[in-house]
């Protein structure tokens, strides 16, 4: 009996979390991450109680596989697993990348609804045959199958009880039932997990899985109605994060069992103390901030402006909060760090945020917190985060060392730029429409190159008008997205160091990355 079986044989009511952020989570486009974030991430997955992390697709890059076979080897908790299609070239490739972890599982799919059967031209029969003779050289490798229907719930009944039952006679441990296209409802969801429990030989023997889209909104909701008709594992990510409208979200599902518990009186290990930190995590290293008003992990999701809120909150926090700040990572208090804080306080707030640094690391945060606390009347929690996230991953063959703009109401506006390239000290002077523009077009003079700018996104870390800027900037070359980030009191300056910070990502890519290992090169979507 594998761990995951363990678990729910021990307790019921306990429902497993597998978390595909780094898998569908990482097909939201743009969101491409880095090996060192991929690996980031999963450590923080495995450190919060995640059961299973699909930590990628090894068939799909060279990248991918390294991600994949690296995180399975540092796994210390959670069950690896990695995706692979309907052939035994995926599969065998999947079983190389997550052999090594000590809870190792293969997942592998095949659309089954009319639409994707369409696609590989398979009769029902053929796909059934495939489906047997897959799932099997899978379960010959690993003991811990999982298998899904893709397109399960526009699949017909018949068909997909049919596929189904092939799948568990073949040996696959988990049987993962996908929403693909966020087309269900939560009775549909319920009662189809009912019947499948009901009508399927062998059911009773394997766990079933749900993994909801957002197309329409009810990811949650479906996952939760899955729960209730018998399921036993969410397929989810952090922030929701995912194509299209994205998966069902970790943190949403996770608090939602545990404030209801009273009428979902369903478990999970996960530790909810950690939600905040990986969520700002993620959201920086996918470049996809969340949006304020963001269940359980938005900016306001504990603020109070109204003033009937604010009387209510300051007489009894109950009348309008549901759940504690605290119970899911984030601080009540929050303006507790200024100019006259020392290096331990500092670090005593960054333990208290998540961050284990060392001592080069701190002394380097904390002189640009004491900049950054001279030019500013109050330093919040998100301010120092930001400097943190600054930080980067010393990928500097670019590096700002001056900038100066004339900008107004007459055009055109310049940028004095000075940057330092390989080395060597370079200055220029451009023009564009804007200081931002200008600031661009100078360091695309210095640094010349065919990216296409996909992206632009300034929001403020915090109020008032000496807030943080935090800048995201998405690039695009031959296939391969690169995303950067920083944050300074100054926006065009931290529009600068985001470009910057994306450059010099795609310069790393460009040298040692062999030629399309970053790029997605399946024909057939990888996707459940």
């Amino acid at each position: 009996m594998n761990r995951e079986k363990q678990a729910i044989a021990d307790n019921p009511q306990r429902v497993l979390i597998f978390d595909t952020t780094l898998r569908d989570g990482e097909q939201s486009p743009g969101a491409t991450m880095s090996h060192a974030e991929k690996l980031e991430i999963a450590e923080l997955l495995d450190e919060m109680g995640v059961d299973i992390i699909e930590a990628g697709f090894p068939i799909a890059s060279e990248g991918d596989f390294a991600a994949v076979s690296e995180i399975a080897q540092r796994s210390k908790n959670s069950t690896i697993c990695g995706l692979a299609r309907a052939n035994y070239k995926d599969i065998d490739r999947c079983w190389e990348a997550v052999k090594h972890a000590a809870s190792p599982r293969i997942h592998t799919f095949i659309g089954t609804s009319p639409l994707h059967r369409a696609i590989p031209n398979l009769t029902m029969d053929e796909m059934a045959e495939r489906i047997h003779d897959t799932v099997t050289h899978a379960r010959n490798l690993c003991e811990n199958v999982q298998w899904s229907p893709m397109d399960a719930t526009r699949t017909e009944w018949d068909y997909l009880r049919r596929v189904v039952e092939i799948a568990i006679k073949a040996g696959a441990t988990t049987i993962n039932i996908p929403d693909t296209v966020g087309y269900t409802a939560p009775n549909e969801s319920a009662d189809l997990i009912r019947r499948l429990l009901a009508e399927v030989d062998g059911a009773s023997d394997v766990i079933f899985a749900t993994h909801c889209h957002n197309d329409l909104g009810m990811a949650t909701a479906n996952a939760l109605a899955a729960v209730e008709g018998g399921a036993r594992q969410i397929e989810c990510t952090i922030n929701g994060l995912g194509e299209r409208a994205g998966n069902t979200a970790l943190e949403e599902v996770v608090m939602a069992m545990k404030v209801r518990h009273d009428i979902i009186p369903y478990s999970t290990g996960i530790d909810s103390t950690k939600i905040m930190h990986i969520s700002r995590r993620v959201a920086t290293v996918a470049g996809f901030p969340v949006q304020f008003n963001k269940a359980i992990v938005g900016k306001n999701a504990f603020a109070h402006e109204s003033g009937i809120h604010q009387d209510g909150m300051l007489k009894n926090a109950e009348t309008f909060e549901i759940m504690r700040p605290a119970d899911v990572g984030l601080k009540e208090t929050n303006i507790v760090m200024g100019k006259h804080s020392g290096r331990a306080a500092l670090r005593s707030k960054l333990k208290d945020l998540g961050y284990e640094l060392a001592d080069n690391q701190l002394q380097d945060i904390f002189v640009r917190f004491k900049a950054l606390a001279d030019r500013k009347k109050e330093v919040y929690d998100e301010d120092i985060e930001a400097l943190v996230q600054a930080q980067g991953d010393a990928e500097d063959h670019v590096e700002l060392k001056f900038l100066r703009v004339i900008c107004g109401t007459e055009a055109p506006q310049s940028a004095d730029l000075t940057l330092r390239v390989g080395g060597e000290t370079q200055q220029i002077t451009a023009t564009g429409d804007g200081p931002v523009d200008a600031t661009f077009n100078a360091i695309k003079a210095l640094v010349p190159h065919n990216a296409r700018l996909q992206l632009y996104q300034v929001h403020a870390v915090t109020e008032g008008t000496d807030a943080q800027a935090t800048v995201t900037v998405r690039m695009e070359e031959s296939g391969r997205i690169v995303t950067g980030q920083s944050s300074d009191t100054d926006t065009v300056v931290a529009s600068a160091r985001a470009y910057i910070a994306a450059l010099n990502r795609l310069i790393v890519r460009r040298g040692t990355t062999p030629e399309g290992a970053d790029k997605r090169t399946i024909s057939y979507r990888d996707t459940v």
